[in-house]
């Protein structure tokens, strides 16, 4: 075979990715990584248990190979990106938080019955770490760690340029870690590192904070959901965009509990860069400008100034990309 036809052969193979969300669903297919060649999203409905999800993923990936026949190469692997727990090995999604109805689904037999195709299943955190190190922040490092900072937080760590597992395929669970006494609840634990750093985190501390100040007489544009008890991250940083005093407090507060969950990665792993998803890419300096500050007082100094940390790079596409990559085996 000539080089010509191998590199040819090499742009044929068609891989697609699942990105399975609480919220919503992603299919997509990619010939030229991370290219995106044909997308499809529905709405997971998880109330509604997982067989309604798995038979729209079968049906959208009949429908976008035949779709796109004429595009698609040797179809080559299937990848599944989707919150944990789960049996990476065995192919099986345990009932993650976001997905309770979810139980021991064996989606990767599911999928290999279904086409014939090779399925690799993997933790969300894990999937993100490894695109933002082959295709955005992280790229030529060995040393990295990516945190899913969304309505939960967890961490893929990247270590001498490969993904690492642990014993229990469960490193990278910051968002356990408790960083004081009494706070916010996340990871079912009150002052975990997710209860103050994770979009839930925020809401919960949000809603506490804006009732205070509802009592005090003290004038928010938070107040209306706060009373409503609607209140989110996204509608704290929303506020804190528009000049909002209390909203910006509440994120400087959070990127200081951020930085001290920083620092502990820091000195435990001594990574060359941290990439923060989800809020960081919405809340940018206002939330990582003060995490930095507490990371360089909190971590050794040589390690601290070793690191850089950054909002991840591919943006609102990573759920996709990551999906890709985990098809891909990287």
């Amino acid at each position: 075979m000539s080089k010509r036809e191998s590199l040819r052969t090499a742009e044929e193979r068609t891989w697609i990715g699942v990105d399975i969300g609480g919220t919503k669903t992603a299919v997509v297919l990619s010939v030229r990584p991370p290219a995106v060649l044909a997308r499809v999203e529905f709405p997971t409905l998880p109330e509604q248990g997982p067989e309604r999800a798995l038979e729209l993923i079968k049906k959208t990936i009949h429908e976008l190979i035949r779709r796109h026949g004429e595009d698609v190469g040797k179809l080559e692997a299937i990848g599944v990106s989707c919150g944990g727990p789960l049996d990476r090995v065995a192919g099986i999604i345990q009932a993650p938080p976001n997905l309770s109805t979810w139980i021991d689904v064996p989606i990767r037999s599911i999928l290999q019955q279904e086409f014939s195709l090779e399925c690799r299943l993997e933790n969300d955190a894990n999937a993100g770490a490894i695109a933002e190190h082959r295709f955005g922040a992280g790229r030529g490092t060995q040393h990295m760690v990516f945190l899913t900072m969304g309505t939960g937080l967890g961490a893929g760590i990247i270590a001498d340029g490969r993904l690492y597992h642990g014993a229990s395929d469960l490193a990278g669970e910051i968002g356990h870690v408790r960083l004081t006494r009494s706070g916010p609840t996340g990871h079912g634990k009150a002052g975990s590192v997710e209860g103050w750093a994770s979009g839930g985190g925020i809401a919960e501390t949000a809603q506490r904070v804006v009732a205070v100040a509802i009592g005090k007489g003290i004038p928010t544009s938070m107040a209306r959901l706060a009373v409503n008890g609607t209140l989110t991250a996204k509608d704290v940083a929303e506020a804190a965009r528009g000049g909002d005093k209390l909203a910006r407090r509440i994120i400087r507060n959070t990127g200081t509990r951020l930085g001290e969950a920083l620092a502990i990665l820091v000195d435990i792993l001594n990574p060359e860069v941290i990439v923060i998803g989800g809020l960081a890419m919405r809340m940018g300096e206002s939330l990582l400008a003060p995490a930095r500050r507490v990371l360089d007082d909190e971590a050794l100094a040589a390690s601290a100034r070793a690191c850089r940390i950054v909002p991840a790079a591919l943006g609102e596409e990573i759920g996709d990309i990551a999906a890709i990559c985990v098809a891909m085996g990287f």
